[in-house]
């Protein structure tokens, strides 16, 4: 790992998604004292849309972890009454007081239809800024876009490597094969910027070579100066 982001060579290339599969129970009831009970015995509920139906149910909120606490995209297959759902996770509710995993929201994916997704960024190289002195900051670690389930992947790759001092790579910089990104195209993901140290070895540069040019100025009107 350096400085904040991963290297090509830290990282292998991915060959298929990740896949979460998840065994759920159907929801019979939907009132919140149902809700309640779900919750007392540990389990979350949750919905799937998007497909011809739209299915309740609840799993124990340990299914849910690799899924939840995690910045990677995923395949979630949710297995309700024997049938299995391919679906993406689209929105988290959390406790506001106890943090507690309180409900989640699933996208069926259907082939033919697209879909809308937080995509990751993932950067590799090293940034030739950062080879000069200056400090990464990444400003984006997602992308929204829109794309057909079969084109989902686990991330963008962004190549930083020819970033430079000062220098910023936007949204329109990515390269996206089949997606739609839905982002402003100018916005920066990343910039390399002056640190501290660096605007400091400046200055003092700069302040060492003010004499040497006073004197260089100073010699050729005292070589001229008559002689008396």
């Amino acid at each position: 790992m350096l400085g904040g982001y991963t290297t090509g060579a830290e990282r292998t290339k991915h060959s298929e998604m990740k896949i979460v599969k998840i065994e759920g129970t159907k929801r019979s009831e939907l009132g919140k004292k149902a809700t309640r009970q779900a919750r007392s015995e540990d389990k979350v509920p949750a919905v799937i849309y998007g497909g011809k139906e739209t299915i309740h149910f609840t799993a124990p909120v340990m299914a849910f972890r690799t899924l939840v606490y995690t910045p990677e995209f995923q395949i979630a297959e949710i297995t309700v009454d024997g049938k299995t759902y391919r679906t993406i996770m689209k929105d988290i509710q959390f406790d506001v007081v106890t943090d507690e995993l309180n409900h989640i929201d699933f996208l069926e994916l259907v082939e033919d239809k697209k879909v809308i997704a937080n995509m990751p960024l993932h950067f590799s190289g090293q940034s030739q800024g950062v080879k000069d002195g200056g400090r990464l900051e990444l400003k984006l670690k997602t992308l929204h876009v829109r794309t057909y389930p079969k084109y989902l992947k686990e991330h963008l790759n962004v190549d930083i490597t020819d970033l430079q001092l000062h220098g910023n790579i936007r949204v329109q910089d990515v390269i996206a094969e089949n997606m739609e990104i839905m982002n402003s195209p100018r916005i920066p993901i990343a910039s390399v910027v002056t640190t501290r140290a660096l605007r400091q070895a400046d200055t003092e540069a700069a302040a060492a070579a003010a004499p040497a040019k006073g004197a260089a100025k100073a010699a050729p009107a005292a070589a001229a100066a008559p002689k008396k």
